[in-house]
C-alpha cells in the first residue's frame, strides 16, 4: 500500500509580498504586482516592465542566521525565505522528534542571476589591449581580470543546485537532495518527484517547490527574441491577459515557492495538521518543437490523465482547475484544447483561472506557488480570477474566473504547469480525508 503525503506546511515569496494569507487576500482582490523594471534599466528593451519582488531582506526571515548565506543568488534566498516560512508553518521549528536524514530537499531551481558587472567588466579587459582596441578576446587578458575582479562564489552561484544546498544547511536536511530545471513545469515536477520519493520511503517529510528569477539582461534579451514577453509597456499593470483575445505574451515575474510534504503518519505521529493531501502526478514530453507546444495538446492531455488516473479520480472530481495560462497566443489556445479533451462536456463548467495574470510568470518557481493557491482555495472555499480578462477569445472559450475571485467549495483541484521544451507536469491535491 503506497504511504499518503501530506502537505503540512507552505510558503512563499512573490511580486505581491511574501505573508501567506496577506498576498491570497491580494489575489483574490485582483491585484497586480506589475511595474516598471528596477532591477537594472530596461529602457532599450522591447519590454521594460515586469513583476519584481520588492522589499526583500533575507535577515527579515533568518535573523542572524542570515549571514551564513552571504553571497547567496537572489533565487537562493527567495527559496530560503520561503522555506522558513514553510518550515515553521509545518511546525518542525518546534519539533524535537525530526530525524534529519529523513528530510530531504527537491527543487524546481532555475540558474542564478548573474552578477554582469564583474563578468562584463572581465570581458572587457579580455577584448582590449594596452592602447585601449577592441581585439578578439584574449584569454590571458581575460584570467588577469576575471581573477582580480570575480569572487569565488561567482560562478558558484550561478549552478541551479545551489538553492537546495543552501536550505540544506539552513535546516539540516541530510536526505535526498535534488534539483530538476525543466523551464516553467521545474517546480510542479519537483513537487511530483517529491511525493514519490516519500511513497517510495526514501524520506518522511520533503520540502519541495521552486525557485527563480530571470529578471536580468540576459533573461529579458532571451524572452524577447523569443517574442514570448507582452511588450504593453504603457500598460503593464494590465499587460499579463492570460485567455483573452487581446493576448500579446507573458509578463516576466519571479520568485519562489516551498511546500512541506510529509508522509501522513509521521505528520500524525508528531500532531501536525495537514493542509491538503497530494494525491495525482501526472508528467509527459510533447517530443514536438522545443518552443512551440504540440498543436493538439497531446503532451498536456497526457500529463492531466496520468495525475487524475494515480489520484484514482475522473474529472469531474475536480472543482477547480489553476491553469498554466501564460497570457500567449498559443500556450492559452492548446491548454483549452487539452483541457476540453480530458474533461470532455464538463470542461464548460469547471471553473479555472491563471494567477499569472497578477504576479507573472515565476518561470521555475510558477508551478509551486500555483499549487499553493490550489491549497489556500480548499482551505477557504473561494478560487482567485483570471484578472485582465475583458476580451472573450473563440479558442479560449471556458470559465477562466474572470475579473473577480469566486465562492466555490474546492475538495480537489488540478494544476497544470507546462516548459519550453515540452515539458508538460499536472498535480492533483485534495482535501485531507476525515
Amino acid at each position: 500500500m503506497k504511504s499518503r503525503v501530506v502537505i503540512t506546511g507552505m510558503g512563499w515569496v512573490t511580486p505581491l509580498g511574501d505573508d501567506l494569507d496577506s498576498v491570497w487576500r491580494r489575489m483574490l482582490a485582483g491585484e497586480s504586482g506589475a511595474g516598471p523594471t528596477t532591477l537594472f534599466d530596461a529602457s532599450a528593451f522591447p519590454t521594460s516592465f515586469s513583476a519584481q519582488v520588492k522589499d526583500f531582506e533575507l535577515a527579515d526571515f533568518l535573523g542572524d542566521g542570515a549571514a551564513a548565506h552571504h553571497g547567496a543568488s537572489r533565487n537562493s534566498r527567495f527559496a530560503l525565505a520561503a522555506c522558513a516560512m514553510a518550515w515553521r508553518n509545518a511546525g518542525l521549528h518546534a519539533c524535537t522528534s525530526l530525524d534529519p536524514t529523513r528530510v530531504g530537499v527537491y527543487l524546481g531551481g532555475g540558474e542564478g542571476p548573474l552578477d554582469f558587472q564583474p563578468f562584463a567588466a572581465a570581458a572587457l579587459a579580455g577584448c582590449r589591449n594596452e592602447q585601449g582596441e577592441t581585439t578578439p578576446l584574449n584569454t590571458v587578458r581575460w584570467a588577469k581580470s576575471a581573477l582580480r575582479l570575480l569572487t569565488a562564489t561567482n560562478e558558484l552561484e550561478q549552478d541551479p543546485n545551489m538553492a537546495g544546498g543552501h536550505i540544506a544547511v539552513q535546516f539540516n536536511a541530510q536526505g535526498p537532495n535534488i534539483n530538476t530545471l525543466t523551464a516553467c513545469a521545474a517546480s510542479t515536477q519537483a513537487i511530483g518527484e517529491a511525493m514519490r520519493l516519500i511513497r517510495y520511503g526514501d524520506a518522511d517529510v520533503m520540502i519541495a517547490g521552486g525557485t527563480h528569477s530571470m529578471i536580468h539582461p540576459l533573461g529579458v534579451t532571451g524572452f524577447n527574441r523569443l517574442t514570448a514577453l507582452s511588450t504593453r509597456n504603457d500598460t503593464c499593470i494590465t499587460a499579463s491577459r492570460p485567455f483573452d483575445r487581446s493576448r500579446d505574451g507573458f509578463v516576466l515575474g519571479e520568485g519562489a515557492g516551498i511546500l512541506i510534504l510529509e508522509e501522513a503518519e509521521h505528520a500524525r505521529r508528531r500532531g501536525a495538521c495537514p493542509l491538503a493531501e497530494v494525491v495525482g502526478f501526472g508528467s509527459t514530453a510533447d517530443a514536438f518543437r522545443i518552443t512551440d507546444i504540440h498543436e493538439e495538446g497531446r503532451g498536456a492531455i497526457a500529463a492531466m490523465k496520468a495525475a487524475l488516473d494515480s489520484a484514482g479520480m475522473t474529472p469531474a472530481q475536480i472543482d477547480y482547475v489553476s491553469a498554466h495560462g501564460t497570457g500567449t497566443e498559443e500556450n492559452d489556445k492548446i491548454e483549452t484544447l487539452a483541457i476540453r479533451r480530458v474533461f470532455g462536456d464538463y470542461a464548460k463548467s469547471v471553473p479555472i483561472s491563471s494567477v499569472k495574470s497578477m504576479i507573472g510568470h515565476l518561470i521555475a518557481a510558477a508551478g509551486a506557488v500555483e499549487l499553493i493557491t490550489c491549497v489556500l482555495a480548499i482551505r477557504d472555499g473561494v478560487v482567485p480570477p483570471t484578472i485582465n480578462y475583458n476580451l472573450p477569445d473563440p479558442n479560449c472559450d471556458l470559465d477562466y474566473v474572470p475579473n473577480q475571485a469566486r465562492r466555490l467549495s474546492v475538495r480537489a483541484a488540478l494544476s497544470n504547469s507546462f516548459g519550453f521544451g515540452g515539458q508538460n507536469d499536472t498535480l492533483v491535491v485534495r482535501a485531507v480525508a476525515d
